[in-house]
């Protein structure tokens, strides 16, 4: 028996039985023509296939523990699209319902099972050894020997608190937790979340026939983080930290919004447990619960911890503080909970917090301070973005002075204005932000400006967010248009970074983005710090961007919405840059990955009489892109004729990785379609990809096999 038939055995399929489903331990996947299938044998080879999914998904996504690889999870789950599809034969609870319904007009409020109420807190050990007391007391009032209770003690997560229902081991609803005793109705959303089952693990018999379970919802930082750069190549603004964009993520009215966003989930607590027959009851104890809801297939945290008493508890708090900014999602502190369940009900509970349980906070990563001014800055596109100057307080051990209001629309919501008190809140590498104004000083809220504080030019607004419209003649976008210009993702000029523009504007060489060509070797001379050699290399590395292949130029032009991956569609598609300038913004949407307010972008930044006579004074200086697929830019044909989609985080830049595909014949483009022929998934990858790859039957490859594929064309990885 081979190594992985032996995991299989061990793991003994909950879902998917090794010894009765073939799709389990190495399952086959040179499957036969769906129209060679009767229909019943069409029924059977789907029911294994979903069985075989979920039990999949269990080791992936709860145990971090697969069995099978990405590229034989993607067969599987492409052959049960194409059955489900040919046969009209979806289940509602089916692994292919994930990607997310239709949308909804607005959320429904339902009630939960039972009340989800509060739990005190403190971030004062005595509190914690009052409560531990109050317990013994109660207990002890009550004929019950506290001794014997124990504590559990949990992460306190900083997410979205849920509440999911089964009924016969099926997953039937999800709510946030709302006011405790209702929610909002979040079904269809929890739905797409991967560590969320849709049935429960073991047969009928071994699940109660009614369980509400609560969880926490939240993004991992790794994901989060990598979904803030996503955002931002394409324009948008980033999310400020995990919590909010998990909160925001779970509340959209569009299912497959969620579905492509990297949320996961924790369970850490029974609300509800309901036997009926031959069905197993309740365990006595919150520790057996955990166990329990692990053994259902919810996901559950790998540091919990059963202690004897409070002090154990309170050391168990101090270890994990040590430890928090080691772990991939965020949480405030530790819950601490009696053990014995029996003696839980004897403590009850007030009208707004459970009398059991107590949560043991961090020192705060929030504090107080003044807003002694507000500055408005200029992004690269425009964009003009809060700030508030602080009053320098420190939170957590870092000192901080300034904090982002993210946008006027912000500002209007929390009513802030310069000499306001306010609550300020840090974690992590998370940009310091305001939530509420604690003190109002002031009459009404900052006035936003209506003109751009650097040139003047009037601000337009675009939804919750204002805009210069100064464009490239506006010098806070000039400086940050030339730092783009450079940067590695563009026309990778080395040594032309932020502290040398700043001091190339500073001495008057550079009012615009082409007096970088203009730039000559005496004036950099002269400048403090510089000599012969670092300015002679200056220029070579300008010499040498003049020539750009098309996709880099574009991407290098920091037209909003454009980041590497729709620079290249564009290229692909119009090939020249002429073409793309007299383009319509119908000829636009035709484009992979643009739609009608991309399209109207590109049109908007092309049609500025400013950023036309940018370009033009460009070409006249000699720094003008190749038209696109010309032989210069490659070199070679080995991938000619294939098209590549990817997504996830690779081991090198994705960028990298594009430009190694286009300069040896192959195509890159940003969505995946009936032409496309790979798509590669790197880590934590999103799920719109990897559906369309599954309805357009299109070949799905881990980062190991494409580096097989390419060394099979004779390609060195990664890129030199």
């Amino acid at each position: 028996m081979s190594e992985d038939e032996n995991a299989g055995e061990s793991r003994a399929g909950r879902y998917a039985d090794p010894a009765e489903n073939p799709y389990v331990v190495d399952p086959p996947t040179d499957f036969e023509p769906v129209e060679d299938l009767s229909e019943a044998e069409a029924e059977t080879q789907a029911k294994h296939l979903r069985e075989a999914i979920r039990e999949h998904d269990y080791w992936y996504y709860v145990e971090a523990d697969p069995i099978v690889s990405d590229a034989t999870y993607d067969a599987l789950f492409d052959r049960l699209v194409e059955l489900e599809e040919t046969f009209d034969i979806q289940t509602p609870e089916s692994p292919t319902q994930r990607v997310g319904g239709e949308p909804i007009e607005e959320l429904e409020t339902v009630e939960h099972a039972a009340a989800m109420l509060s739990i005190d807190q403190t971030t004062d050990a005595e509190d914690v050894r009052e409560f531990d007391e109050r317990v013994h007391r109660e207990l002890e009032t009550a004929g019950f020997d506290p001794n014997t209770i124990g504590y559990v003690c949990e992460p306190k997560f900083d997410g979205l608190s849920i509440e999911v229902v089964y009924e016969d081991g099926e997953y039937v609803r999800a709510a946030t937790r709302g006011n405790g005793a209702s929610g909002d109705d979040v079904t269809e959303q929890v739905r797409t979340i991967r560590a969320v089952p849709q049935r429960l693990r073991g047969d009928r018999d071994r699940v109660p026939s009614f369980l509400s379970v609560r969880g926490e919802v939240y993004i991992p930082r790794e994901a989060f983080n990598e979904y803030n750069r996503e955002r931002q190549e394409r324009g948008e603004e980033p999310f400020a930290n995990p919590r909010n964009a998990a909160a925001g993520t779970l509340r959209q009215l569009d299912p497959s919004v969620v579905a492509d966003r990297p949320l996961n989930v924790f369970f850490f607590d029974v609300l509800a447990w309901e036997a009926d027959g031959e069905e197993p009851e309740r365990p006595e104890t919150r520790w057996e619960d955990l166990s329990a809801i692990a053994e259902f297939g919810l996901r559950k945290n790998d540091r919990d911890e059963l202690v004897d008493d409070i002090e154990e508890a309170i050391a168990y708090r101090d270890r994990l503080q040590e430890e928090r900014d080691e772990l991939d999602y965020e949480i405030d502190g530790t819950v601490i909970k009696v053990n014995d369940l029996e003696a839980c009900e004897l403590l009850g509970a007030t009208s707004r917090s459970y009398r059991w349980a107590f949560a043991y906070k961090f020192p705060p990563r929030t504090e107080t301070t003044t807003v002694e001014d507000i500055v408005v800055q200029v992004g690269r596109t425009g964009r003009l973005t809060p700030v508030a100057l602080l009053d320098p307080v420190d939170i957590g051990g870092v000192t901080v002075s300034r904090a982002t209001l993210h946008n006027p629309a912000e500002i209007e919501t929390l009513n802030v204005n310069v000499g306001d008190v306010v609550r300020v809140y840090r974690a992590g590498d998370v940009i310091p932000y305001i939530p509420a104004v604690v003190e109002t000083r002031t009459e009404g809220a900052y006035e936003f400006p209506d003109t751009c504080p650097v040139c003047d030019s009037p601000v337009e607004y675009e939804g919750p967010n204002a805009y210069c419209t100064g464009g490239l003649g506006c010098p806070a976008q000039l400086e940050r248009a030339v730092e783009h210009w450079a940067r590695r993702e563009a026309l990778d000029i080395e040594g032309v970074g932020p502290e040398t523009v700043a001091q190339l504007r500073e001495a008057g060489l550079v009012e615009s983005l082409p007096d970088l060509y203009r730039l000559d070797r005496e004036a950099l001379v002269d400048l403090e710090g510089w000599g012969e050699t670092s300015a002679e290399n200056l220029l070579a590395e300008l010499e040498a961007s003049k020539e750009p292949s098309l996709p880099e130029f574009l991407a290098a032009l920091g037209i909003p919405e454009v980041g590497a991956t729709t620079a290249r569609n564009l290229a692909e598609h119009f090939e020249t840059l002429d073409a793309l300038l007299e383009a319509s913004e119908s000829e636009l949407q035709a484009v992979d990955d643009v739609g009608e307010t991309v399209a109207s972008e590109i049109r908007e930044f092309l049609d500025s009489e400013r950023n036309r006579e940018t370009i033009a004074t460009l070409r006249d200086l000699g720094v003008g892109p190749e038209p696109y697929g010309t032989d210069e830019a490659r070199e070679g044909t080995e991938l000619e004729g294939l098209t590549f989609v990817f997504t996830g985080t690779l081991s090198v830049p994705r960028s990298e990785a594009e430009t190694l595909i286009e300069r040896h014949g192959g195509n890159v483009t940003g969505s995946v379609s009936g032409n496309t022929d790979y798509l590669v998934v790197g880590e934590d990858p999103g799920t719109s990809k990897r559906r369309d790859a599954a309805a357009h039957d299109v070949e799905t490859i881990d980062g190991t096999e494409f580096e097989a594929l390419l060394a099979d064309h004779g390609i060195d990885w990664p890129p030199a």
